[in-house]
């Protein structure tokens, strides 16, 4: 992981997104004088996980038809 200064983000920030999505790697952001770190940027990772549903785990049931609203993708990326 590396740090960078708010001004070198801004003049090589193209360069940076392109080091973070091909090398999958991550840069702390400095601010200010006493370099400051106020965030990071890391790759992005899209995965789904399997959710519980807590207290209700077991519980309960439900059936997915054709015509719901809401996919069971959309309701698990929620």
């Amino acid at each position: 992981m590396q740090s960078i200064q708010i001004g070198q983000l801004k003049k090589d920030f193209s360069s940076i997104l392109k080091l973070v999505e091909d090398n999958d790697e991550s840069f702390v952001i400095e601010y200010g004088k006493k370099h400051r770190k106020v965030a990071m940027i890391v790759p992005y990772v899209a995965k789904i996980e399997k959710r519980t549903f807590g207290l209700y785990q077991h519980k309960g049931s439900f059936k997915w038809t054709e015509n719901s609203a809401m996919s069971e993708e959309e309701l698990l990326e929620g």
